[in-house]
């Protein structure tokens, strides 16, 4: 089969490898039939994932047709329509049973496939733990629909739930990119008073003011004095942080309210400083980390009541055979590209 493979820092390549098989009881095979590029799959082209091992297929999100199951194997059979969890997780340990699935304590707990294991930038992939990392798409909803949930959907929507967003909040997202726009979509089901989201791109500020013509856009260098102007006590109740550099970071602080909630979903090519002498006396509390995505069942039931719709940020749709052509699109962030759909 067709397998987009990590060879080395700043090498990808599309290669002929075996198909995948099943290893353990647990596992499922799935044949891919959309997968889509993330900006996760930038870091690790850069050598900004360390864990990330040289000859895997990237990938992490995708949605294909089961076409194998281990004995173990429960809820999902060959023939079902699934999304593939972004996060291999037991189900059975500590924190899977608190709901910390990237924090599972089996060996390929979290983030596991496209970077540590076989992803599904590929016409196969093995899934492990299949009845943890698949989720039966509903009859109605289609690949194209699904295809975010897995990943960038299931990052928005944890981000969200953990930001204890109430309907008297004025919300801060900064960047507008896929999983900003993900984010966006799962803040405005908390309906909060207002939404600002932060970004400096000309066609992403396009994007939003086409599809979601209610939120506030401003610019990274007005943004502190805008969210003032806009909000009722001196910042922001809850800042999203999306973009992942150095001055989002410090933006994403230096917007909140005295007492306020910052999230941070970026991942970060360096480690940043959280200057504690600058913001003494903000009392601000912190949530960070990586997704927990436990909660794919329930986007897609959103998704098939017409309450959650991410087919608009698919903006471009390539063959695998073409799947450098789509990096390239992709990373240049030329003709107005979200994201990237490949038939598989």
């Amino acid at each position: 089969m067709q397998a987009y493979t990590y060879v080395s820092k700043g090498k990808f390549e599309l290669r002929e490898k075996p198909k995948p098989t099943l290893m353990q009881e647990r596992d499922a095979i799935v044949k891919v039939t959309l997968a889509s590029i993330c900006s996760s799959d930038l870091h690790i082209k850069h050598g900004s994932v360390p864990r990330a091992v040289p000859g895997i297929t990237v990938g992490h999100e995708m949605v294909g047709i089961v076409e194998e199951v281990g004995k173990a194997v429960t809820k999902v059979k060959p023939g079902d329509r699934v999304t593939v969890n972004v996060e291999t997780f037991c189900g059975e340990c500590f924190f899977c049973k608190k709901g910390y699935v990237n924090n599972c304590t089996d060996e390929n707990g979290g983030w596991a496939l496209g970077c540590r294991i076989d992803g599904g930038q590929a016409e196969y992939v093995r899934v492990p733990f299949a009845d943890q990392g698949l989720n039966k798409i509903p009859d109605g909803v289609t690949d194209r629909q699904a295809l975010l949930v897995g990943d960038v959907l299931a990052t928005g929507y944890w981000a969200a739930r953990i930001s204890e967003i109430s309907e008297q909040d004025t919300v801060l997202i900064i960047g507008a990119g896929p999983t900003g726009i993900c984010t966006l979509l799962s803040v405005m089901l908390k309906k909060p008073r207002r939404i600002i989201m932060c970004e400096k791109d000309k066609n992403r500020l396009q994007f939003i003011r086409q599809h979601y013509p209610e939120i506030l856009l401003v610019s990274p260098e007005k943004c502190e004095a805008f969210v003032r102007a806009n909000s009722d006590h001196g910042g922001a109740d809850v800042v999203l942080e999306v973009a992942g550099a150095e001055a989002t970071f410090r933006l994403a602080w230096e917007c909140a309210r005295p007492n306020g909630l910052v999230t941070v979903v970026a991942l970060y090519d360096q480690a940043q400083i959280l200057p504690l002498p600058d913001m003494y006396g903000k009392n601000l509390t912190f949530k960070t980390g990586g997704v927990d995505g436990c909660d794919c069942e329930e986007t897609l039931r959103l998704i098939a009541e017409g309450k959650l719709n991410t087919e608009p940020l698919i903006t471009h749709t390539y063959p695998l055979e073409r799947i450098e052509e789509a990096y390239e699109l992709f990373e240049g962030k030329r003709d107005g590209v979200i994201k990237v759909a490949v038939e598989c």
